[in-house]
């Protein structure tokens, strides 16, 4: 996963870049599953999907800290932010909602193809019961 991140009135340190993106390659495995899902779905097509996120950190007033993290997917954008007086708790939690919407993507998607599934066996039966 290839991950940009963007610092604006904090300094990048090579301590916290690290901890960034061990945050967000943590969600790698998530991505990587629902890329798995729709490569099936196209017939194993051999196409490398590409996953890349886009992290942005700021000082927005006294003491809070403005964490943001934009998941790009193949056909799909996954965004995230978060206030928090502490930073590593702003991205913790942009970690945290990136996770759950990358769960839901999911469910969303295995949920269309069980319909589609359904919908080509009762069509199935229709015809067979034609002939």
């Amino acid at each position: 996963m290839k991950i940009t991140i963007k610092a604006t009135k904090i300094e990048l340190t090579p301590k916290l870049k690290e901890f960034i993106e061990e945050q967000i390659n943590s969600l790698e495995k998530f991505a990587k599953r629902i890329l798995e899902e729709k490569s099936r779905e196209k017939f194993l097509k051999k196409k490398k999907e590409k996953i890349e996120a886009r992290v942005e950190i700021r000082e927005k007033e006294r003491g809070f800290y403005y964490a943001e993290c934009n998941l790009i997917l193949p056909h799909k954008l996954l965004r995230a932010e978060s206030l928090q007086k502490n930073l590593k708790s702003a991205i913790h939690e942009v970690k945290k909602e990136l996770k759950r919407e990358l769960k839901e993507h999911k469910e969303k998607f295995l949920a269309k193809m069980k319909r589609e599934t359904r919908k080509l066996r009762r069509e199935l039966k229709v015809s067979e019961s034609i002939k």
